[in-house]
């Protein structure tokens, strides 16, 4: 048993109990529910209604809507009745309140379940005081339990749920100045509600632990079940990465932080945040539920097998420690260095011509995410003289080739062939332990890296021969999944394995089609299954080269790898985005916003830019952000540097010129020709 979880190896579902959220069961034995938002102003009947009907119609199991005030939560009354009269009384509706305890004592009224941020309700944020004794900490929640009783008893007497939905960016005072802005401290800002609600005998609750960093996410996710475990406390988890922002990148970074939870059983609803139309979220959300379930299915066939300790932090971010190596002369691996990308050519060598234009063709489309090294398989003999041409063209282009032998090739032709000392080499292995030392000999003489695709299982049988051996020429890899594992538990065995045997050689973490839980196409898909796959390991630690196998394009591969590292926070190769979901609160047109400022700004390499509709969650998200652009009041736009507000009210119109002098200011600011021009040179 894990401290949150049954098992990292299988997704085995956690247990949880169930909460009804009016006809629909959450939890439980209950599939995983898909949720998404209306953007639409609530007070808006019609448009509010409209929205909730083609949600419900995507396959929106339960629709949220936003009630920052009394009037919008008395809109809700309406909203309920036409929504039911549509045909949809069996779809819960959600009222969305974060500071007003008299907007939820509304709102409760009509809607089958209220979602409240701890944070925020009936809070405030001014940090006044910048510590709290036992005794002033003791009288706030006391003010806290006297504030949230009268909802939790409302809705004790009408049967509804509450989600306790903490987020990342909108911690209280006390909790800001006794824990930080961590996630214990968004673990604890959850439990002071849901020891309230249990001091009334109240459990029809659902927990949220959202961020826009998925590490942070997933680590105050798996403390919460840990802390709850401890109290026993079993309520279901709602799962999302909340500003995500748009397009690929936010799919990515959703797929990273829901799936890596949905590995280890956990999640009973979730949402992935948007910064598009609503109805677009379902899918992405089906998706992911389709595989969690397949997971889960497939892991009630697999046999049992005793595991050793398992050596990964679970509520920190720690990098497995290697050894420093190169994978070219640009291109180092070490502790302290990014993942290096590898991209499989995908066509056979004599096609080497057409290889060597994919390369040349994403290198010089992307500057920044290029070709480092470069898989390729050899079949026999004859395709040798191709891999001459293509080690000639591109050892100027790219760091290394990383070559794949079948059983027909020759040792004497593989001795006899003229390797480039201009590239890195490295072979990959998959043989008996008697082959190991002859392999290793070579790979010492060309001074080649071997990387071994093998299992845990016989890392730990050859122990004795990889210590001899040492660590300077071994890469460790799996190209397919074991019978008692999944392909995220498959590589986590394989890093404890290294561990317990004392390697630091680097993890080349392969998303191969092999991987794949469900036989799906589409680059959708296969962008889904590699962010669960992969990302999962690279928040865990684990990874320190990646090759994304399972797309069929050779450009979207290259760029998947890279925009997959991004997305787990380990590499940054293009602007960051955090951008908010539309809502009812949102001040500006949150999508057509983003794209302006994207279009502008999107050529600064590893500056982080969040857009935020409203101040509701804004500043605090920012946390991360170099700059912040906040919908201040309407029409009006206040810019920040960090979670500092440094221009306020700026009209809307002279909003994103104000935003690149700011950057300027910082140092920040690049003209595009100017990284054109380097990447020529």
């Amino acid at each position: 048993m894990q401290p949150y979880c049954h098992s990292r190896f299988k997704a085995v579902r956690r247990v949880t109990r169930e909460v009804m959220v009016g006809p629909v069961g959450v939890g439980g034995n209950n599939p995983i529910r898909t949720q998404s938002m209306t953007t639409s102003l609530t007070p808006d009947v019609e448009a509010t209604v409209k929205q909730c009907i083609r949600l419900a119609e995507a396959g929106c199991e339960i629709v949220r809507i936003t009630a920052p005030n009394k009037a919008a939560a008395e809109a809700l009354g309406p909203i309920r009745k036409q929504f039911s009269a549509a045909g949809f009384a069996n779809v819960p509706l959600v009222a969305d309140i974060h500071f007003l305890p008299s907007a939820a004592m509304v709102a409760v009224e009509h809607v089958e379940k209220i979602r409240v941020n701890p944070g925020n309700y009936a809070d405030k944020k001014k940090f006044a005081v910048l510590e709290y004794t036992d005794k002033a900490y003791e009288e706030e929640m006391e003010r806290l339990h006297e504030s949230f009783t009268p909802l939790v008893l409302r809705a004790k007497e009408l049967g509804r749920a509450l989600r306790i939905g903490t987020n990342h960016g909108s911690l209280s005072d006390r909790i800001m100045n006794r824990y930080g802005d961590t996630p214990m401290g968004m673990v604890e800002s959850a439990l002071e509600f849901i020891r309230i609600a249990e001091s009334h005998n109240f459990h029809n609750i659902i927990l949220s632990m959202k961020a826009s960093n998925p590490k942070v996410m997933i680590q105050a996710y798996r403390m919460v079940v840990d802390k709850m475990n401890d109290e026993g406390m079993n309520y279901p988890l709602h799962l999302g990465v909340t500003e995500a922002g748009e397009g690929e990148d936010a799919r990515i970074k959703s797929a990273v932080g829901i799936g890596a939870l949905l590995y280890d059983g956990l999640g009973d609803t979730i949402r992935v945040s948007l910064t598009e139309d609503p109805w677009f979220e379902v899918p992405v959300c089906q998706e992911l539920v389709k595989r969690a379930h397949a997971h889960w299915e497939q892991s009630a066939t697999l046999p049992d097998t005793k595991r050793h300790e398992d050596h990964a932090s679970f509520y920190e971010y720690k990098r497995r420690e290697i050894i420093d190596l190169s994978f070219g002369e640009d291109a180092p691996l070490g502790p302290l260095q990014p993942p290096r990308v590898i991209t499989t050519a995908g066509r056979p060598l004599s096609e080497h011509a057409q290889i060597i234009k994919d390369v040349l063709n994403v290198n010089r489309k992307f500057k920044d995410a290029k070709v480092e090294g470069l898989l390729i398989r050899v079949e026999n003999d004859d395709d040798l003289p191709h891999l001459a041409q293509l080690q000639k063209v591109l050892s100027p282009t790219i760091e290394a080739i990383v070559v794949e032998c079948s059983q027909n090739v020759s040792p004497q032709a593989l001795e006899d062939f003229n390797w480039s000392d201009q590239l890195r080499w490295m072979f990959v292995c998959n043989f008996k332990e008697d082959c190991l030392k002859h392999a290793h000999e070579w790979a010492v003489k060309h001074n080649f890296l071997l990387a071994l695709d093998t299992s845990a299982h016989q890392v730990l049988e050859w122990k004795d021969t990889i210590q001899e051996l040492g660590d300077e020429h071994f890469v460790f890899t799996r190209t397919g999944v074991p019978e008692d594992t999944h392909p995220t538990g498959a590589y986590r065995a394989l890093g404890d394995a290294l561990k317990e045997i004392g390697s630091k050689s680097p993890l080349w973490i392969r998303v191969t089609p092999a991987m794949q839980v469900l036989e799906e196409t589409g680059f959708g898909n296969q962008l889904i299954e590699a962010s669960m796959v992969a990302g999962s390991l690279f928040v865990d630690g684990l990874g320190d080269l990646i090759s994304i196998e399972n797309v069929d394009q050779f450009d979207q591969r290259t760029a998947l790898a890279y925009n997959l590292l991004q997305g787990a926070r380990m590499r940054a190769t293009k602007t960051e985005f955090v951008a908010c979901p539309s809502c009812g609160r949102t001040l500006f047109d949150l999508q057509e916003v983003t794209q302006r400022i994207k279009s502008r700004t999107g050529h600064l390499k590893g500056v982080t830019i969040a857009v935020m509709g409203c101040i509701v969650n804004g500043p605090g998200e920012m946390a991360d952000a170099d700059f912040g652009y906040v919908g201040g009041a309407p029409n009006k736009i206040n810019l920040y540097v960090g979670k500092e507000c440094v221009k306020f009210n700026i009209p809307e119109a002279e909003s994103l010129d104000r935003l690149v002098d700011l950057i300027s200011e910082h140092g920040k600011w690049v003209e595009p020709e100017v990284i054109a021009e380097t990447a020529e040179v």
